[in-house]
């Protein structure tokens, strides 16, 4: 059995400093901290750490781990490390207005193209590491065909995506476990 594992850095990495935010009393609870754009900024991810949360006690059994994002400033040696982790890393400049663009279009077109022409249907995982609703369509789809799709994200992720999937997985008890 194999795992393909998708992770929508941004999305991963500012929820999760969010998350801190709540549980270090910087915001009263996740509505709260979204509402109010409330971060600790002090929390930074292990990718390290998460690629071996999500592979668990055999990290051999992910075949695929891509890491998606956008173009980091010159000095930040992040993609260094995901890739050091054994991450596959997908970078995209930020457009005009400064905004990220094409991450989740790019992490859906890789999970259809894995799963069409390599992903086991009847033993393997995909795993997309993301909280967007907008990839409630895609896991669908995926599902409809017979591919098994786990989320894992934290509590706050979209309920519909929650529903969408065959197994959802909370990063919230390893918010620190994850932590650099």
């Amino acid at each position: 059995m194999s795992e393909y594992v998708y992770i929508d850095n941004s999305n991963v990495f500012i929820e999760g400093k969010r998350v801190s935010a709540v549980e270090n009393g910087l915001a009263m609870n996740i509505w709260d901290a979204i509402n109010n754009r409330i971060l600790d900024n002090s929390y930074r991810m292990d990718f390290g750490k998460l690629h071996t949360f999500v592979a668990g006690n055999d990290p051999s059994k992910i075949r695929r781990a891509m890491l998606f994002g956008s173009r980091p400033p010159q000095n930040d040696s992040l993609w260094d490390i995901a890739r050091d982790a054994g991450f596959e890393t997908v970078i995209e400049d930020r457009n005009i207005a400064n905004r990220e663009k094409k991450i989740d279009t790019g992490i859906v077109v890789s999970m259809m193209r894995d799963a069409y022409t390599s992903v086991n249907r009847n033993e393997d995982t995909l795993t997309l590491v993301a909280g967007d609703g907008d990839f409630v369509p895609a896991i669908e789809s995926l599902r409809n065909d017979g591919y098994r799709v786990e989320v894992v994200f934290w509590d706050h992720a979209s309920q519909e995506l929650k529903n969408a999937c065959d197994k959802f997985i909370s990063l919230n008890p390893y918010l620190n476990h994850l932590a650099v």
